[in-house]
């Protein structure tokens, strides 16, 4: 069978249940045939081996599931990263981007000192260490198979000036702190929330995902310990959900944060939140 003849089959049967079916099954195939999804465009008649088109197979019965291709592919760009993923992570999106692009405009090219609290596959921190690598980055979490993945995607992008520690939010920073920046992707959905089992969130890690106090609980721990963590006029970011920008404005601004704002990412929702620790 054709490249082509595979293609066209598997659009068809993930297009029910994915709106990017077409991208979705090219990255499979490339995936199988060790190729760039352009390779398409130029061979599109090249036949495929009986054993390439039952890996091809295999692959698209977990997709027909479900699973996230970053999961079926263990990987996922971010940013100017590639990224080694894992189920024991939430996958990259390109929502959270927008956190990485604030900080970007709220900081001077300098060097910074600055920590990503739940890093999982240290996107974040490593996006921010590739564009500031005079700067001193940190990411933390919980569990220490995150940290062995945020630790393996940095020799993989050859970043030098990022590490990563196990804490339990700030724990282990006692002896790091201050920061010019504490940002963070903190779990932020209601447990209650229908979407939880719908889509890729389906087999991503429920503690990556859910908070309680209606999806702000962590946010709310972050913000009380951040003023012993921040250096002087230093900023607190977060990512959080589209429906929670005035909550987390009202905490932060309660917390005693000056310069309280909130981003949209690229669908015009309220993504990112941001405040300034007053006084220095």
């Amino acid at each position: 069978m054709t490249i082509e003849s595979l293609l066209k089959q598997a659009y068809g049967r993930l297009s029910a249940l994915s709106d990017t079916a077409q991208l979705d099954a090219q990255l499979l195939l490339a995936h199988v045939l060790e190729v760039s999804t352009t390779y398409f465009f130029t061979w599109p008649d090249k036949e495929v081996s009986e054993a390439n088109q039952m890996a091809f197979e295999a692959l698209l019965k977990r997709r027909e599931t479900g699973e996230p291709i970053a999961y079926i592919l263990g990987e996922q760009d971010f940013w100017s990263l590639s990224l080694e993923t894992s189920p024991s992570t939430l996958i990259p999106r390109a929502d959270t981007e927008r956190l990485v692009e604030v900080a970007l405009e709220l900081l001077p090219e300098t060097a910074h000192k600055l920590v990503d609290l739940g890093t999982g596959t240290g996107a974040i921190a490593l996006a921010l260490a590739k564009e500031w690598p005079a700067s001193s980055v940190i990411g933390v979490d919980y569990q220490t198979e995150a940290v062995a993945l945020a630790q393996r995607n940095a020799m993989r992008n050859n970043i030098a000036n990022a590490s990563f520690l196990q804490s339990d939010w700030f724990l282990a920073l006692a002896d790091e702190a201050p920061f010019d920046l504490i940002i963070s992707n903190p779990p932020y959905i209601d447990p209650e929330d229908e979407h939880l089992s719908q889509g890729d969130v389906r087999f991503e890690p429920l503690t990556a995902l859910i908070a309680e106090e209606h999806g702000l609980a962590d946010i709310r721990h972050i913000s009380e310990q951040a003023k012993y963590y921040l250096a002087p006029k230093g900023w607190l970011m977060f990512e959080h959900g589209y429906d929670q920008g005035q909550t987390v404005r009202d905490l932060l601004q309660e917390k005693g944060f000056v310069e309280v704002a909130t981003y949209q990412d690229l669908g015009g929702n309220d993504r990112v939140t941001v405040g300034r620790l007053n006084g220095g």
